[in-house]
């Protein structure tokens, strides 16, 4: 094999040892992709359990296109975003856009949007995105599961954390399915509250997972007094927080979300810490300068960052990785590690314990523009992962038999 390749069979080992000790301090951070993993049956053929960023928007822009009250004003947003440069705007810039509009409005009106107008698109989008989000998992044995499965099926020193920007329930419900205890930062059984104190004393056992909603959850409302609370009931006197506008938040309407982006960026400076990201493209500033700097600032921390697609889609990725040799980014059709970007190696390791689990040759059109005989990774897409993490958590089992025995 020529140097100038990477080999995927050995960076999936060295995932697997990263997350084997159980003093190691690890996290993982699940993107829009990760639901889109799980499909569903549709007519014929499948489609994703929730789309991702691109399919929600264009379902957002459809239902507010025809509904005859919103339409006009819509119009409006679309176009001043796209006289300031945005002509596809995706849903999350066009809701920052409205809030922003919300914050300046008052009492009058901006290119004939009052305050009710832009108040009203606000819920609308949030409802439908709720509408669409909020779907149960179809089985007990999607990666969510498997991954909940992996969390509580090992006693660690230190919980492990997970974040997300996606507003749905999935994670809750695999986690509970799966009877492994987590907290979320809020308190309570009925109409549960965030508490920030709870947050930064963390005493609760590590045996409990931590989940970090990074853009807020369909679940979330902030009342009319100000208070941020997680419950399932709809009040119309409630504003749902999903997706934070970084610029024009009022302090308590953004702590939720300033807390855990807190929450990501302590994990990453202390320590050594292993940060496993997959269906995120890096297409996020914000979170990408939270995750950026905490590998800057601790070179003994370490991100996974799992692909799903080739490297060429994910520039912004790639860029970053060329400077920080902590983050290891591994896509379907090769790596940047240590700094290096090289393609996976072209040889058959049909043996290899991990081959068909996380690596493997062969035609993949509808995922890579790599050649059959190209090695391919797999784990960035997040149903290899779940099984990926099924076996390790398989292969621990049977070395406790082993050793329980002599």
């Amino acid at each position: 094999m020529a140097a100038s390749f990477h080999c995927p069979y050995r960076q999936a080992s060295l995932l697997q040892q990263a997350l084997a000790p159980d003093k190691m301090r690890v996290a993982f951070f699940l993107g829009a992709g990760c639901p889109t993993a799980i499909r569903v049956p549709d007519g014929t053929g499948t489609k994703p359990l929730i789309p991702d960023i691109d399919g929600l928007t264009k379902q957002i822009l459809s239902s507010l296109n025809a509904n005859a009250e919103l339409k006009a004003s819509f119009a409006v947003i679309l176009q001043r975003l796209s006289t300031s440069g945005k002509g596809n705007p995706n849903i999350e810039e066009i809701l920052s856009h409205i809030r922003a509009l919300q914050e300046v409005v008052g009492s009058g009106n901006i290119d004939g949007l009052s305050q009710k107008n832009l108040l009203d698109l606000d819920k609308e989008i949030c409802r439908i995105t709720t509408n669409v989000v909020s779907v149960p998992l179809p089985s007990d044995d999607t990666p969510f599961h498997h991954l909940a499965a992996w969390i509580g099926g090992v006693t660690r020193a230190h919980p492990v954390e997970v974040f997300t920007p996606n507003y749905d329930l999935l994670a809750e419900q695999a986690l509970e399915k799966q009877r492994v205890p987590y907290f979320d930062g809020f308190i309570g059984s009925d109409r549960t509250f965030f508490d920030l104190a709870s947050m930064e004393q963390d005493a609760l056992p590590s045996r409990w997972a931590r989940l970090w909603k990074v853009h807020g959850s369909v679940n979330w409302w902030r009342s009319e007094t100000g208070n941020i609370e997680r419950h399932t009931n709809l009040n119309d006197g409630a504003q749902q927080m999903i997706h934070p506008s970084h610029l024009k938040y009022d302090e308590s309407r953004r702590m939720p979300y300033l807390a855990m982006l807190d929450r990501l960026r302590s994990f990453l400076l202390r320590g050594q810490a292993v940060l496993v990201t997959c269906g995120y493209s890096f297409s996020d500033r914000h979170l990408n300068d939270v995750i950026l700097q905490g590998l800057t600032g601790n070179s003994t921390a370490i991100c996974f960052g799992l692909l799903f697609g080739d490297r060429k889609h994910y520039d912004v990725a790639v860029k970053s990785a060329r400077s920080r040799a902590n983050l290891s980014l591994l896509a379907v059709d090769g790596a940047v590690l240590n700094t290096v970007e090289q393609d996976w190696h072209s040889e058959d390791k049909a043996d290899h314990p991990l081959c068909g689990l996380a690596a493997q040759t062969g035609e993949m059109n509808q995922r890579t523009d790599a050649p059959a005989e190209r090695s391919k990774f797999l784990l960035g897409d997040f149903k290899a992962l779940g099984q990926f993490l099924t076996h390790q958590l398989s292969n621990r089992e049977d070395d406790k038999g082993k050793n329980d025995a002599k």
